[in-house]
């Protein structure tokens, strides 16, 4: 009764509840439309402590059988009867001890990263098993590189990876184990909780189906409040009925299910309250968009995630790493061709050596794109009168025979040789290895709204489009590939590309 007040079961209430209880089965008809509930039963920080208590003795217990069973019982047997043996065999089961303490504590504090102490009812017992299996491997991983750190060389290691397996093992069996004997229990209606929903329309209906299915959450239906009652037997009133249904149905929580209004939500907080039941607001599904949408608070407010795309972490990390070391080696071992080419673009036309260009970058972000210099100063205000020879379709531009370009610039276009200095913006975290490849401030202002996607990631030396159709003359199809990386992308993509740009660096594919 969730701490309500006594009620008095006066034969009154016995009548309306039997009047008014629904046939068994009678919530099941909405079955298979699925609402994703979390229903948390820690059971509180006592339970919590009890079930981190099982753990250890679980772990004490798999790490001395796997002990005894490694170099027998006889052998601590004889240390505690022979003085002369007494005073090694204690020191080592002194330091076998000491770890042992060690890896308790690492197990359960992995158990708690993997939220093992309170768990979602409707967690499945697959799921709890391979969080069990991380919980124990990440720890005696853990306890291995201590061990191995340490400079210890008497503790088996033979005896940390059997223990970690029987541990796995244990501490997942005796979690199964429970789950089914409180399974067993709420099927058999010893347990449960007393439901009663408002509103009997379709976001009702599949929370009613969804307890009645998955008996393991641990809520019986007794039935619906509605304010438009349709002759549905399941219907017991209308909200102002919700005093009278409670105290007939023995109810412990109220659901209020879209729509709702404010009204409604109001009158049915007052009646909780005063019956002392608890309530729970299931927001509107949007059409089944939100049935497994988690809700979080942000700043206080309650907010559903209808969607999320997870961010690959590890992947992009990696791609960092990658693009740091890879561009600082190669910054090192290109310096004698940047020497030469610098002196040739030197002698070849007036001007600096390096063309430190605008380009936009992730999230629209302006840089200095590094290049060497391979067109004549002042070559960017020609580019406007330019624009009518455009041979590219779309916003970027590109000439074969640009008069702009100079004598040095084209044999180091050929040969990509005025790309290497972008090495530079790599290490400094504006571009990547792979990647679309950055457009000049003019070229993007004629972006189409779609095509601003291409701006989500950070751009690139090389790139699909690099490797696969530079010779196309269309911006559509840049595109297509550029926004193609980005929705396929990942670190066996980049190997790829990078494998396929050394033949194009071969051929002098450049322009």
């Amino acid at each position: 009764m969730n701490g309500a007040a006594p009620r008095r079961a006066t034969a009154v209430g016995v009548t309306l509840n039997a009047n008014l209880s629904p046939r068994a089965g009678d919530f099941s008809q909405d079955a298979g439309r699925g609402v994703n509930l979390r229903v948390k039963t820690g059971g509180g920080k006592p339970r919590q402590a009890l079930y981190a208590v099982i753990d250890v003795v679980m772990v004490c217990a798999g790490a001395a059988t796997v002990y005894w069973l490694r170099f027998g019982i006889p052998h601590v047997a004889d240390g505690l009867w022979e003085d002369s043996r007494l005073q090694p065999r204690m020191l080592l089961l002194h330091g076998y001890g000491g770890f042992l303490v060690l890896y308790a504590a690492l197990i359960v504090l992995a158990c708690i990263t993997q939220d093992l102490y309170r768990t979602p009812r409707e967690l499945n017992s697959v799921t709890e098993t391979l969080a069990v299996a991380k919980a124990v491997g990440l720890a005696t991983i853990l306890l291995v590189l201590f061990i191995f750190t340490s400079g210890n060389k008497e503790i088996s290691r033979l005896v940390v990876i059997c223990s970690g397996l029987v541990n796995g093992a244990t501490l997942a069996g005796w979690r199964y184990a429970k789950r089914r004997y409180v399974s067993g229990r709420l099927s058999r209606g010893i347990g449960t909780r007393r439901t009663l929903i408002v509103g009997a329309g379709r976001v009702g209906r599949e929370l009613a189906a969804c307890f009645t299915q998955n008996h393991e959450l641990g809520y019986q239906v007794c039935g619906f409040l509605d304010p438009r009652p349709n002759g549905d037997s399941r219907v017991l009133g209308t909200v102002a009925d919700l005093r009278r249904v409670a105290l007939a149905q023995f109810v412990d929580e109220v659901f209020v299910t879209a729509p709702a209004d404010r009204d409604t939500v109001r009158t049915v907080f007052v009646e909780s309250c005063s019956l002392r039941l608890s309530m729970h607001v299931v927001p509107d599904l949007y059409d089944g968009l939100g049935h497994h949408a988690p809700i979080r608070t942000i700043g206080g407010f309650p907010a559903m995630m209808i969607y999320h795309q997870p961010i690959p972490a590890f992947g992009l990390a990696v791609k960092r790493l990658v693009d740091v070391v890879i561009s600082a080696v190669g910054i090192i071992f290109t310096a004698p061709i940047l020497a030469a080419a610098a002196i040739w673009i030197y002698l070849d036309s007036p001007g600096p050596v390096f063309y430190p260009a605008i380009r936009v970058g992730k999230k629209g972000r302006r840089f200095r794109c590094y290049k060497l210099r391979t067109m004549v100063v002042g070559a960017d205000a020609k580019k406007a009168r330019l624009r009518k020879k455009n041979e590219r379709k779309g916003p970027f531009f590109k000439m074969t025979n640009d008069p702009r370009v100079t004598r040095s610039g084209r044999w180091l276009r050929k040969y990509s040789i005025d790309e290497i200095p972008q090495l530079i913006n790599v290490f400094r975290g504006d571009m990547s290895l792979v990647g679309p490849r950055p457009h000049p401030e003019d070229d993007v202002e004629l972006y189409k709204f779609e095509d601003l996607r291409r701006l989500e990631v950070r751009p690139g030396i090389t790139g699909l489009w690099q490797v696969t159709a530079r010779s196309d003359p269309s911006f559509q199809t840049n595109m297509d590939l550029d926004l193609d990386y980005i929705e396929n992308w990942s670190l066996g993509l980049d190997l790829r590309i990078l494998l396929k740009t050394l033949p194009e660096l071969v051929r002098a594919s450049g322009s």
